[in-house]
């Protein structure tokens, strides 16, 4: 039993650590617009879903509550892109950083993934990162829906990423600056994909995946200003 409970102890501390080691990474005039770490029950009406029944916050293996997607959403997406997403309800942004703990609880496969949706405009127009064990057209990448089905747009991006065990942590960062239109994102601190876009500068900020399950963890977003934000995206 004392063993379980050192384990434990030391996975919070891990956790806890590599958030601190990366959080303090911030230009000057960014402030922090939004932070959440699902503690509270009542987190979880920050965000509107596709399917809120394929959502719940819920303990991981320390008692530390998540953002869980747990089910497979009943949506049908105008274009094709992802199914399951959640976003933040009353935020939107146009330069910003985001930074969450992820933790995929699917089983290993090529496309295994989770995903984060930013620039978010409406349910056919915005950006998403797609983070699977292996890169093809279709995964590992950045994608832009514009309108039609999700292309992808990165010029530069590993041959996939490694998940890990199952409902292993992992530290996401994403650098996004409109002016220059570049799109930086990180996984433990490694870059691991960039472009160059400009076709939506602003919008929400959200977080789900494709076809898998998962969970997301102390989410942190800094910006320079905060934008106004529409809802009703999946009505």
């Amino acid at each position: 039993m004392k063993y379980l409970i050192l384990i434990a102890i030391l996975f919070i501390q891990c956790k806890t650590a590599s958030f601190i080691a990366q959080e303090s990474i911030v230009p000057d005039g960014y402030n922090l617009v939004y932070a959440q770490d699902f503690e509270s029950p009542q987190a979880i009406r920050d965000f509107e879903m596709t399917d809120s029944r394929a959502w719940k916050i819920s303990p991981d293996e320390t008692g530390s509550h998540t953002l869980e997607l747990f089910g497979k959403s009943e949506y049908e997406s105008r274009v094709r892109s992802p199914f399951n997403i959640a976003l933040i309800k009353d935020l939107s942004v146009g330069d910003f950083i985001l930074e969450a703990d992820l933790s995929q609880s699917g089983r290993e496969y090529g496309h295994r993934d989770l995903c984060l949706f930013f620039n978010v405009n409406s349910a056919t127009n915005f950006y998403y990162v797609h983070i699977a064990s292996v890169a093809d057209d279709n995964a590992n990448n950045i994608f832009l829906v514009n309108d039609e089905p999700r292309t992808n747009i990165a010029t530069k991006t590993t041959e996939g990423t490694n998940w890990g065990e199952t409902n292993s942590w992992h530290k996401v960062r994403i650098e996004r600056n409109t002016e220059a239109g570049t799109i930086f994102i990180f996984f433990d601190g490694e870059k691991i994909m960039e472009t160059t876009d400009t076709h939506f500068v602003d919008g929400r900020i959200g977080f789900g995946s494709f076809d898998d399950t998962g969970r997301f963890d102390n989410i942190k977003i800094w910006a320079p200003k905060i934008m106004d934000s529409n809802q009703g995206f999946f009505k």
